[in-house]
């Protein structure tokens, strides 16, 4: 059994992909630190900056193509429709476990106490502001930034 100095007591958590399979683990880690009194960031680079875009959050999908997690052949995965049917399948098994959508999650994150941040090279690389993302989110800082809030934290990348 570990010991109380064994404990993590924060997290930093990246979040890099703009797919519904790329979002959830993230949130999922942030919430269970919270749920456990663990200090939780997190920070949304690239396309993961999806997840917090008010114009697209909602409409995150599930990646089938080159997603060798799909088990299926890449061609498979790119025909029409394909990411519509995993999506909604994946959206339909979510319910049925009681996980939020992406939204209702943010909300429930922040309100858990975590912090959220965007990438500011991201955000000035995509030509968006702050107006852009939903109101969960705190700033748009950079990496220094972002390592000076982590200072002691466990940093996951999903």
């Amino acid at each position: 059994m570990a010991d109380s100095s064994d404990k993590i007591n924060k997290v930093s958590i990246v979040i890099s992909r703009g797919s519904l399979d790329g979002v959830y683990p993230g949130l999922i880690m942030a919430n269970g630190a919270r749920m456990e009194g663990i200090e939780a960031t997190l920070f949304f680079t690239f396309f993961g900056l999806d997840a917090i875009m008010k114009k697209r959050l909602k409409k995150l999908q599930v990646a089938t193509v080159g997603n060798p997690a799909m088990h299926m052949p890449t061609l498979l995965g790119a025909l029409p429709g394909m990411s519509a049917f995993a999506t909604s399948m994946m959206k339909r098994q979510m319910e049925k476990l009681d996980i939020p959508p992406v939204d209702e999650f943010l909300e429930m994150i922040k309100d858990a106490g975590a912090d959220l941040y965007a990438c500011r090279a991201t955000v000035e690389m995509f030509g968006l502001t702050k107006d852009d993302f939903v109101p969960q989110v705190d700033a748009i800082i950079n990496v220094a930034e972002f390592y000076e809030r982590s200072a002691g934290a466990q940093i996951i990348f999903t």
